[in-house]
Parts: C-alpha cells; sequence; structure tokens
C-alpha cells in the first residue's frame, strides 16, 4: 500500500498530476518531470535494480532516498484507532546511512543517465500492532509514513559524488576504522561505504595494515609500508 510520504514525495517531484504513475516501457514510474524519470524508494534500492538498470538504456533516471533525519514514532491501539503512545525515535539518518543500502546498487550505479539524490526527512510513522507475534518479530507493522519536514538534499551521478562523501580529514590510504572515526559513523557503515567505494572503482585496495585493508582514491599514488594485495 502507498504510503503518505510515497505520495508526498511524489507530488513534490512531479510537474503535475498527469505526470505521475505513468508506464514508460513497461514499468510503472512514479513521476517524470522534465522529460526525466523520477522514482521514490523508500525501501531497498536492489528491489528496483533491474528496472533502473532496463531504464537507463533509453531514459535519463532520478532516484529519491528518503532519510530519516529525525522520526516520531506513534502507536496505535489498531488500524485508525487512537493513540495510545508516541515518541521521538532516537536513530537519526544522515546521508552515509544511503552506503547500507547503495551496497545493492553499484551494479547499476553509476551511470550517465541514472543520478541518486538522498534527502533528508523528518517523518511521522503510524504503528499499530501486528495481527500474529511471531518469532523475532516487531511486535507491531507500520500502518503510514508522513512527510513532516524537507531537509538537505545531496546528489550523487559520479564516483567522484561518492569520494566526497569522505571526511577531509581522512589519511591517505585509509582503513574502514579511519573512515568510522573521521566521519563518525559506526565501523559496520564505514564497511558497506568502502565495499561501494571498491565495487564502483572509486577507491581501491593497496595494501593491509595488519589484518585491515587500506583504500586510497582512485588514480592516487600511495608509497605504503603495508603489505602488498596480490592480484585476484
Amino acid at each position: 500500500m502507498e504510503t503518505s510520504l510515497h505520495r508526498q514525495l511524489k507530488t513534490l517531484y512531479s510537474s503535475s498530476t498527469a505526470e505521475q504513475e505513468v508506464t514508460v516501457d513497461g514499468y510503472r514510474i512514479d513521476a517524470v518531470r522534465d522529460g526525466q524519470l523520477v522514482e521514490i524508494q523508500y525501501g531497498s534500492l536492489g528491489a528496483i535494480r533491474e528496472k533502473i538498470r532496463e531504464l537507463v538504456k533509453n531514459h535519463d533516471v532520478l532516484v529519491v532516498k528518503p532519510l530519516a533525519a529525525r522520526k516520531y514514532l506513534v502507536n496505535k491501539t489498531k488500524r485508525g484507532g487512537r493513540v495510545k503512545s508516541a515518541r521521538y525515535s532516537p536513530t537519526k539518518q544522515t546521508f552515509h546511512a544511503l552506503f547500507d543500502d547503495l551496497v545493492h546498487f553499484v551494479e547499476v550505479f553509476p551511470h550517465p543517465r541514472l543520478t541518486i539524490e538522498a534527502v533528508l526527512t523528518e517523518q511521522e510513522e503510524h504503528r499499530v500492532p501486528a495481527k500474529k507475534r511471531r518469532r523475532r518479530s516487531k511486535g507491531y507493522r507500520v500502518e503510514d509514513r508522513k512527510l513532516t519536514s524537507l531537509g538537505k538534499r545531496l546528489r550523487l551521478a559520479t564516483v567522484g559524488d561518492l569520494l566526497s562523501m569522505l571526511s577531509p580529514q581522512l589519511p591517505t590510504p585509509f582503513t574502514t576504522a579511519d573512515i568510522a572515526r573521521t566521519s563518525e559513523i559506526p565501523r559496520w557503515l564505514a564497511q558497506k561505504m568502502a565495499y561501494c567505494l571498491r565495487k564502483t572503482e572509486a577507491a581501491r585496495t593497496v595494501g593491509k595494515q595488519g589484518n585491515a585493508l587500506l583504500y586510497c582514491g582512485a588514480g592516487e599514488l600511495v608509497p605504503l609500508e603495508g603489505t602488498p594485495v596480490e592480484a585476484a
């Protein structure tokens, strides 16, 4: 079911309602703006990977990825019922959160006809109890998400755009621990960031520091004291 958030963003990114939910090359597209196809994807980018791979063969495509910089959680007794409790989520996404999802999209991005726009949003998430409590279930399901505020946007179209997300304080060469420290993100997210940089050839491995891989930006020449990486 389409959420309010998706519907609101679709309106923001289209010139008119006539340019929403159109069919192009056999695919349903959220919106068209100035000849560019717009796909809004709250869920996994991997879910639209093949769709986008086909569309960029003949069209310019903008993939909009909303990130929850702040989220207000509204718990209801049931669907359409009264509000039981409400609070702000302690989790706050930044632009770096995009890499958690981009790992499933590096086979498509970058492409000359593809742009990704990450958007920081404030959202209101309405939850209702899950019908059946399953093992590992969160005990609720999301009834709706609403956009309450739109913040900064970040456009990515090239490997240079990916590299620009690295901190200027990052040493050369660097490890994922260095990414985590200088960008103030968890190590697991820094590892995903490094994976994306390597798979898109924005960066390459140049050696090891103990058990940690050393990376540098593509084209950079770095004198190494670590152990050389053997060619695959």
